[in-house]
């Protein structure tokens, strides 16, 4: 770690499987299994079935790198500092802020769940005496969670959270082999089947027709997610690092098409965990155990605590050692991937997004990434206080999705029209930030104020918000554009590519490729698709279109003719596990490879890397600092 880009972006020479690795081992923390038991627990395979419909519409946002693609050659190291470069820099310390607020509320409740996980999972005591004092316990894990993960992320910034979290994620798919083995081995799918089918007309977990009375994670939670991702693409900032560290934008966009990849493999062990924990509390063959997970669970203190650790507590007793502790260490590895990530990005995001540029001096170097580690610090603080004080009450999808709309409710339109369409002028962003991010928090607190009787949740709060914020960015647009902005200047291409090449960033590698087939062109191949790439993107297409087919051909046939209750469980006896585990142990060894290939190419880049201490987040005339230096030398010549 050289540089302030070093620190910040890796700098930006990460290749497409480092970049995948690491950035999906974020979605292997406790809190996310906890998040996933819970919709799984209340939606069953239905949740699967329906998400389904959203196939096409994922599929091509990785395919053709909408956003990622552009933001890359942008060379922004945070998404604010590309607002400046659109719009200005007033709008940067706004969004800076608003961003960074956001994503330490969102933030905050991820530790204390993450050490209430271990803590039950280990089998701690609820309660254990410092110094003659009565400390909950899982206060202590989660303080010595949060500080190893400092220390790992002010070592050298993303540098080293991208080769941690990609060892990590490399060991972590070996293990998830290691715990599906085992279950597989524990449970009869007749057993399972057991207890997904004892269900009241309309809430099934099976069949995904006979389950529209579902209340929380329904087929209408799950369109209006869809809506808000797509929207929302790379809004949230708890990875922005991840978004400018790829050695090139094509690397970015192949990361993100290779993660799609990699997530197929872990599916089999979150349904798994979920269903065998709620066959061990619920079966009659298991009565005698989900006595003692019962009694356990009592001694947690609060009834929404409990709740969100009956599956993980059932999963502690239920694994025999030694997978027990493979799974710890695969939870264990999760939080530090899933913290070291956010306490980097939001740690980073204050400094660059409201210090910069409010500041008049540019910090040196040393200074800037010193101020950048204390920063960091004071996020994990943050975090350990807030964890232990607020009264987390939500399901933890449902206040991720309203306090990433308090940002992402206006970011989406911003974002989206600033790459995109020329139109799109500063007064257009305020106009549609501001009302997105109102009618987010006005949600939030009318949800704290009237509770259950409030009659939309989190995601019918941040669908509302995104709708009105795109209205209002194209409208206000329109009424004020008076001139179109220059995209070519801001994403280097045309005339401007040469800036690329003066201030030391790598050249995209090109290939022959006049002639474009009617799905390369779906696709959006470009010059820069090698074969291997092509194969790898027809591969995702093909295995995605698959599953969408099975969805559409299914909804028909059941219209038609409903299957029985018999078919949909050797259905999803194929579909929902079967295959998932043939996926599991593929991508174990493709992306250990992958992994490892691209760790020792990243050190031998960073080895030869020019530093450039221009290259900080500095904004100068809508240009990088560094570019518009060598614009100036270039302008006087």
């Amino acid at each position: 770690m050289k540089s302030v880009a070093d620190f910040m972006s890796g700098g930006r020479v990460a290749g497409r499987y480092l970049l995948a690795v690491a950035r999906g081992e974020m979605q292997a923390g406790a809190v996310v299994f906890v998040a996933v038991f819970e919709i799984i627990s209340r939606a069953g395979f239905t949740w699967t079935w329906w998400s389904w419909i959203n196939i096409p519409v994922g599929l091509m946002i990785s395919i053709t790198g909408f956003v990622v693609y552009r933001y890359r050659e942008t060379r922004a190291m945070t998404l604010a500092q590309f607002f400046e470069l659109r719009y200005s820099k007033r709008f940067r310390v706004f969004t800076g802020f608003l961003g960074f607020f956001a994503g330490i509320v969102n933030f905050g409740i991820i530790p204390v769940i993450g050490a209430r996980v271990i803590t039950t999972f280990i089998g701690l005591p609820p309660v254990t005496e410092v110094l003659g004092y009565d400390v909950a316990t899982h206060m202590i894990v989660m303080a010595l969670l949060l500080s190893v993960t400092l220390y790992l992320t002010l070592v050298g910034g993303q540098i080293t959270v991208m080769v941690t979290d990609c060892i990590e994620g490399m060991l972590s798919q070996i293990l998830y082999l290691v715990v599906i083995v085992s279950l597989l081995l524990m449970f009869d799918w007749g057993q399972i089947t057991d207890v997904l089918t004892d269900r009241p007309d309309g809430e099934s977990l099976i069949n995904p027709f006979d389950s529209l009375s579902l209340k929380d994670f329904n087929i209408w939670f799950i369109l209006m997610a869809a809506f808000v991702n797509v929207y929302g693409t790379m809004a949230w900032q708890n990875q922005s690092a991840y978004n400018s560290a790829g050695l090139t934008a094509h690397e970015n966009r192949m990361g993100s098409i290779l993660g799609r990849w990699r997530e197929f493999g872990k599916q089999a062990l979150v349904y798994l965990l979920a269903m065998c924990a709620m066959t061990y509390m619920m079966h009659p063959d298991f009565l005698q155990e989900s006595i003692q997970v019962n009694n356990a669970l009592a001694m947690i203190p609060g009834e929404n605590s409990q709740d969100q650790m009956r599956i993980p507590m059932a999963v502690s007793y239920l694994l025999p050692i030694g997978v027990k502790g493979a799974f710890c260490a695969i939870l264990i590895m999760g939080i530090f991937g899933g913290d070291s990530t956010h306490l980097h990005s939001w740690g980073s995001l204050f400094v660059q997004d409201i210090l910069v540029p409010l500041r008049k001096k540019p910090f040196g170097p040393k200074q800037h990434v010193k101020i950048l580690r204390r920063s960091i610090a004071g996020v994990a603080i943050f975090a350990f206080i807030f964890g232990a004080m607020f009264p987390q009450t939500e399901f933890i999808a449902m206040w991720w999705a309203v306090t990433t709309a308090i940002y992402v409710g206006g970011a989406g339109a911003v974002i989206i029209g600033g790459l995109y369409w020329k139109k799109g002028t500063t007064t257009g962003a305020w106009a549609a930030l501001l009302t997105g991010s109102s009618l987010a928090v006005s949600g939030i607190i009318a949800r704290l104020i009237w509770a259950e009787s409030f009659p939309l949740h989190g995601m019918q709060v941040s669908f509302i918000a995104t709708l009105c914020a795109i209205t209002v960015y194209v409208l206000v647009s329109l009424l004020t554009c008076k001139e179109d902005f220059n995209l070519d200047r801001m994403l280097h291409r045309g005339k401007y590519a040469k800036i690329v090449d003066a201030v030391g960033d790598a050249k995209m590698q090109t290939v022959d490729y006049k002639n474009k087939g009617i799905l390369e062109r779906i696709l959006n191949f470009n010059e820069h698709f090698t074969f291997g790439d092509k194969c790898i993107s027809y591969g995702l297409f093909a295995w995605s279109m698959l599953w969408f087919s099975t969805f559409v051909i299914g909804s028909i046939w059941n219209l038609i003719s409903p299957w029985s209750e018999e078919v949909w469980k050797s259905f999803w006896h194929v579909t929902g596990v079967g295959i998932p585990v043939c996926m599991a142990l593929i991508t174990a060894v493709w992306f250990t490879w992958g992994g490892v290939r691209d760790i020792i190419a990243l050190f031998s880049r960073l080895k030869v890397e020019q530093v450039n201490e221009l290259d900080d987040g500095t904004v100068l005339g809508h240009q990088n600092l560094d570019e518009a230096q060598v614009t100036g030398k270039t302008d006087s010549h």
